[in-house]
């Protein structure tokens, strides 16, 4: 008699229930069988409550950075929570100008989710971190009772290492430099959105959700160090309230140009009919740069030559402003500011 038999878990009908986040025989079940697989690598293999990882080179600093996802919907055009939660965090420690290498990943699961539902989330994790080269090196999972959470909650939190000498930063824009932005806006919020409300438009707006960390190395290699001054993605709040934070940071104005800033037909069109404004909408998978003038046309080359950032335009130039406001020349040839984002456009995006 099989005193060790555990039941097989039903990938296809199978739900969460409460004993898979109770810390025994079944959570254990839940984590060899399905994220130990699916993350599997030399560090995760220690099974223990922590990673012990290899000492960085001599000379380089320790970058952290953590983030919460809470999308609504799990899946939508081009992505799901799963990759999204991978490539949010590795995008965060990316823009300091570090090289992502591993992330740790904590879920709260709801009772009752289908199980079906989490292997997909928890395989698009898996395929994401293998293509950004980073690996999920340790975990935790909670299960909260039905109707206490929304399916799946994943928090991840990435580190990196960042080179000797180099200092990237919100605060680093001078008056002179060079805005760029590595190409069409609004894709993310706009895919979510249509998905939640179950719009339908003539060409099908898919999410813009990816891993930057590629190509911001191949920016820092084409240009000397220092000339990259400031690196973001502009995620919740979209283009107009990270650039509002960056001129914050560095006590200075920044000046838009509106007819540069690429942007996809559709996406357009979309946010006239929701009443959006693009500027403010969430996107996934672009970055804003702040560059010394005299190397932004090299960093623009490099961009447009790296799959991420083929649309990449320079979009505005940082000016002296103690009153710190971001302004913009219309297509119209007139100005307005762009202020800060005033209140929640769109809830639950990421």
């Amino acid at each position: 008699m099989k005193t060790d038999y555990q039941r097989p878990i039903d990938w296809r009908q199978g739900r969460v229930d409460l004993n898979h986040g109770a810390g025994g025989r079944a959570a254990a079940q839940l984590v060899d069988e399905l994220f130990a697989r699916a993350f599997d690598n030399e560090w995760l293999r220690q099974g223990d409550d922590g990673a012990a990882l290899p000492a960085l080179a001599p000379g380089h600093r320790l970058v952290m950075a953590t983030d919460g996802h809470v999308i609504s919907p799990l899946f939508f055009p081009g992505g799901d929570i799963g990759g999204l939660a991978v490539h949010g965090t590795v995008n965060d420690v990316a823009m300091l100008g570090a090289t992502p290498l591993y992330l740790a990943a904590s879920f709260i699961l709801e009772e009752g989710f289908a199980l079906a539902e989490l292997k997909t989330i928890v395989e698009s994790m898996a395929a994401a971190a293998r293509e950004a080269g980073v690996a999920i090196v340790t975990g935790d999972t909670k299960v909260v009772e039905r109707g206490k959470g929304d399916g799946v909650f994943i928090t991840t939190t990435g580190v990196g290492a960042l080179p000797p000498g180099r200092s990237i930063g919100g605060a680093h824009a001078r008056p002179g430099d060079v805005v760029l932005l590595s190409g069409t806006i609004g894709e993310h919020g706009v895919a979510v959105l249509s998905q939640r409300e179950s719009l339908e438009f003539e060409t099908r707006i898919v999410s813009d959700t990816a891993a930057l960390n590629g190509l911001v190395a191949a920016m820092l290699a084409a240009v000397p160090e220092g000339a990259v001054r400031t690196l973001r993605d502009p995620t919740r709040g979209g283009v107009a309230t990270t650039l509002n934070e960056i001129a914050r940071q560095s006590g200075v104005g920044l000046h838009l140009d509106e007819a540069a800033i690429p942007m996809q037909a559709q996406v357009a069109a979309a946010c006239e009919l929701l009443g959006l404004d693009p500027l403010y909408v969430a996107n996934e998978g672009k970055l804003l740069a702040v560059a010394a003038p005299e190397h932004a046309e090299a960093l623009l080359a490099a961009m447009r030559a790296h799959p991420r950032g083929r649309d990449a335009a320079v979009i505005g130039r940082v000016v002296a402003d103690e009153r710190r406001f971001v302004q913009m020349t219309t297509r119209l040839g007139g100005r307005r500011i762009v202020d800060w984002l005033s209140g929640e456009q769109l809830p639950r995006i990421c």
